[in-house]
């Protein structure tokens, strides 16, 4: 997938910003089917049906993501007027497995790093086994698809038919950050490192496999092993199968905003951010400023 050229993700077939017959809809039509239109429209659409059930009981969250997937195909196909390859049903699975398995790996190497480093303790902390770990994949699965749908679905791809590929990951990484600045212990530098590791790195992510279910893989693993381990996750301590003291410099564990605070993952996620960039542009997955549809 990596290798498929940027036509074949809709750029270069893509109806852009005056999609559909001439003067449909008139100005404000045009606005609609512009870039900035169906991206507000679309934010706007997935927020209303995923956040009352973000922490819903039970798969509530997990259905409010579906309704959210079923909100952006009708924006992009009836407003943008573009197909919607990244959320395809086919390979779905395997681009999620791909994605989660290298979020498995990111999480795992800063958590054993910060522990070897004397910076985490862990002690089983005595909660029902499968009602903490069932809670915590229905809610982390709303989130990662929902905010994928958000950021890598519809913001980033706005900006990049706008700009290109290079200032939609950047915004989009700054904006990741700053969306990240209402968990308890949150500043400044945690939201510089929320948007290296993550917004660059999912934005990395999805211009390299251009697969919303890989990079809802991704960010699917890395925000469950946190919650399982007991780590805040973004400033918002979860209920999780281990009770985990920090000890020494909140440089190293993140203090009260979590891990994602660490300098650890911010190095890490280096490693894997600049390999799926190369990769991308490799593969023709990046669409340069001179060729973004205005």
């Amino acid at each position: 997938m990596s290798t498929t050229s940027t036509a074949e993700y809709g750029h270069e077939a893509d109806a852009g910003p005056d999609a559909g017959p001439p003067g449909r809809g008139g100005r404000f039509g045009r606005i609609l089917r512009s870039p900035i239109g169906w991206s507000v429209t679309g934010l706007v659409g997935v927020a209303l049906v995923a956040g009352p059930t973000a922490t819903g009981p039970g798969p509530v969250p997990v259905l409010g993501a579906a309704a959210a997937v079923a909100v952006y195909a009708l924006v992009m196909r009836r407003i943008a007027g573009r197909a919607t390859p990244e959320i395809a049903r086919s390979g779905a699975a395997r681009e999620a497995l791909l994605g989660g398995g290298i979020g498995l790996g990111f999480i795992v190497a800063a958590l054993l790093l910060i522990t070897l480093f004397g910076g985490y303790s862990f002690s089983w902390a005595g909660s029902g086994f499968m009602s903490v770990v069932w809670s915590a994949v229905m809610v982390q699965i709303g989130t990662a698809v929902t905010e994928e749908l958000m950021f890598r679905g519809l913001f980033l791809q706005a900006l990049e038919q706008r700009w290109g590929s290079g200032i939609a990951i950047a915004v989009t990484a700054v904006s990741f950050g700053a969306a990240h600045l209402g968990g308890a212990g949150a500043n400044l530098w945690s939201a510089l490192a929320i948007a290296l590791q993550a917004g660059a790195m999912l934005g990395a992510s999805y211009l390299w496999r251009r697969s919303i279910w890989f990079v809802a893989g991704l960010h699917f693993v890395w925000n469950t092993v946190q919650q399982l381990a007991g780590i805040p996750v973004s400033g918002h301590a979860p209920e999780g199968l281990f009770t985990v003291e920090a000890h020494g410099s909140a440089a190293l564990t993140g203090g009260i905003f979590g891990l994602e605070a660490s300098v650890v993952p911010v190095l890490l996620s280096v490693l894997i951010t600049v390999p799926m960039l190369v990769l991308a542009r490799r593969g023709g997955g990046l669409l340069p400023r001179r060729r973004a549809r205005h």
